[in-house]
């Protein structure tokens, strides 16, 4: 399925893993601050900040899986299937579809604080998009330099929780993804210390050995120790290129390789893409499963005071450097 995480260095970084067996089109999208955003209960948004991400676009309308905005905001949606329930219009809420979740928030919000205040008021409802596009089970990660939160809409309600390691998978529901970190407390990035017994010798056969029991599955539950790990001990300097390549280097801990995770016969989940988003300054960056050479859209490079959408495809084929 997918991984989103977050990375501060300098400047604040967000990104994802799209994991699927398929893709839907999706392209890069740059909404300017004057694009008409039409809401199916809560009217019309004329003007809004303006955001970069990846979407599927249908009839020009940015169904957006992850963006920043201009303020530093991020926002992604993961699959979450089984456990997320949308309600039917409730009396004086905010009336938000699904696939306008992202738009709302990053189109009026700054700051993870400012997205706790509409989050009050919203209730998340079964609308789809169209006959063709059913609504998608979600969860999602809001972020910004100084904090995030993961947000479910579940039986029980919309759920808002503190996200201290600043990652995001799938099922099961976050605060259990969170209790299960409990059984991996003794993983260190230091080679262990014999506690076995202190009648035997047992020297170590190789570097590396304090992370022995870290999963390494591709299920949600095993991605997010994972990733939680890798980030939470993630080193490096503070420049544009070795933030963005430690970024890389952290989801990419939970890459899918095609063959290793079947869904039906002969189809097999991926990752489509990897993105890392300088969310200070407005960078989209990104590779994808046959290109892996980074790719980054500036949405400042484009006029953000207009009213039409700004589209690129994403580059599919791998462009090899020679040296000779």
């Amino acid at each position: 399925m997918c991984t989103a995480a977050t990375y501060k260095t300098k400047d604040f970084y967000f990104g994802r893993t799209l994991d699927y067996d398929f893709s839907y089109g999706e392209e890069i999208a740059i909404t300017p601050r004057n694009y008409c955003f039409t809401f199916r209960n809560m009217g019309r948004m004329r003007q809004h900040y303006a955001m970069v991400g990846i979407a599927h676009i249908e009839g020009d309308y940015p169904l957006y899986y992850d963006a920043i905005n201009e303020k530093g905001l991020g926002m992604a949606g993961l699959n979450f299937v089984g456990n997320a329930k949308y309600k039917e219009i409730m009396q004086r809420k905010d009336n938000i579809a699904t696939f306008e979740f992202i738009p709302w928030i990053l189109g009026q919000c700054a700051t993870v604080q400012e997205a706790k205040v509409l989050l009050n008021r919203i209730n998340l409802t079964k609308i789809p998009f169209n006959s063709q596009l059913p609504v998608a089970q979600l969860h999602w990660i809001i972020a910004d330099k100084e904090e995030a939160i993961t947000v479910e809409s579940v039986e029980s309600g919309l759920k808002v929780y503190h996200n201290p390691v600043g990652i995001l998978t799938n099922n099961p529901p976050f605060d259990y993804q969170m209790c299960q970190l409990n059984n991996y407390k003794a993983l260190s990035v230091k080679e262990p210390e014999n506690q076995f017994s202190a009648k035997l010798d047992l020297p170590g056969y190789g570097r590396g050995m304090g992370t022995i029991g870290l999963p390494g599955g591709l299920d949600s539950e095993s991605r997010f120790v994972r990733a939680a790990f890798v980030k939470m001990n993630s080193i490096s300097g503070d420049s544009e290129l070795e933030s963005i390549s430690q970024f890389f280097h952290i989801l990419g801990s939970v890459d899918q390789q095609r063959g290793c995770c079947e869904i039906s016969d002969g189809k097999y989940e991926i990752t489509i893409y990897t993105s890392c988003c300088n969310a200070d300054k407005g960078i989209y960056y990104y590779i994808t499963y046959g290109n892996r050479q980074i790719t980054a859209v500036d949405m400042h490079r484009e006029d953000l005071d207009g009213n039409e959408l700004k589209r690129f495809a994403l580059i599919k084929e791998e462009k090899i450097q020679w040296q000779n």
